[in-house]
């Protein structure tokens, strides 16, 4: 992703020009047309196929663990886009394998670092925590010094829903949100990588490369925290449909509602993203907020639009 936010923007399970889940997402968009309405209720899809597959993924996480989880998940995603895309590995250069390398690396940190932090954490503060990553590139894109408002703004909401958690049963985790942290430094590094892999790979060749180094580079942590690399069939089944629902329908979704809108406008769509992530946590896994942590998101949505904005 890029400096723009609204061009940029992506996650552990999602995509962009080239996106892959938890992971990528922000393609080039097309001009406002008569199918704006369509446009925005795809992008919202993809946003609760996203927010929904990582709550799905907290019995199957607590069951069978974290890395292996995450890793299949990985695993399943790039086989799938492996075979639709079919790259032709003979024909890279060297720039062109150390950009998919990078990007493979930052895909796979921020996937196995977010369900650890996800297997200790609430959702809600999870994916607040993790947004500052594309959060934080697109504040050091924005002009003016206005734009640090933002990022306080934002760090003042993760404040109150830290807060707010630290009084529930069993307190904040310190280790789920240095997790959360790395995640966060994953996505932002992921953001800075698709900017220059989009340009140097036709299609959707980059990220298929990429996603396979991310799945290939998770695999050691899920051999060694299973003790063999023989799964459960019952986790395999789980993580393939865990893979549908994050990245490749959102991906789908993002890149058909990119075609139909602005990229600005996406940008800021996509801004509400913790909020949903919020929502998801409460019906899926019965997560409730007081009003502190209530407000702590909206502040994070609000830094989140603003930053987006500023960065136009």
């Amino acid at each position: 992703m890029e400096s723009n936010f609204a061009v940029s923007y992506d996650k552990p399970f999602s995509s962009a020009s080239q996106h892959p889940a938890g992971a990528v997402r922000r393609p080039a968009a097309g001009l406002p047309g008569p199918g704006i309405g369509l446009a925005v209720c795809l992008a919202v899809a993809a946003m609760i196929s996203v927010q929904t597959g990582v709550s799905l993924a907290v019995p199957v996480i607590h069951d069978y663990g974290a890395l292996s989880t995450s890793s299949l998940r990985l695993c399943w995603a790039a086989l799938a886009l492996w075979l639709f895309v079919r790259p032709p590995l003979h024909r890279y250069g060297a720039a062109q394998w150390r950009a998919a390398l990078i990007l493979g690396a930052a895909m796979a940190v921020m996937s196995l670092a977010f369900f650890l932090a996800i297997e200790r954490l609430p959702q809600h503060l999870t994916v607040a925590l993790e947004f500052c990553g594309p959060l934080a590139v697109a504040a050091l894109g924005a002009r003016g010094w206005r734009a640090l408002a933002w990022p306080l703004l934002a760090a003042i909401g993760i404040g109150l829903l830290v807060q707010g958690d630290t009084h529930l049963p069993g307190g904040t985790d310190a280790v789920g949100i240095a997790f959360a942290l790395l995640a966060a430094v994953g996505w932002g590094v992921y953001i800075v990588m698709m900017k220059r892999i989009g340009p140097a790979f036709p299609g959707l060749q980059g990220l298929a490369v990429s996603l396979a180094a991310a799945a290939l580079l998770s695999l050691p942590f899920a051999v060694a925290e299973t003790g063999s690399a023989r799964f459960p069939w019952e986790q395999l089944l789980f993580t393939a449909g865990l893979a549908v629902l994050v990245p490749l329908v959102p991906y789908i979704l993002e890149i058909t509602a990119l075609r139909r809108m602005p990229a600005a406008m996406f940008g800021v769509l996509m801004s509400v993203e913790p909020a949903v992530g919020a929502i998801a946590g409460w019906l899926f896994l019965g997560q409730g907020m007081g009003i502190g942590q209530m407000l702590g998101t909206s502040l994070v949505v609000a830094a989140s639009v603003g930053v987006v904005r500023a960065g136009r």
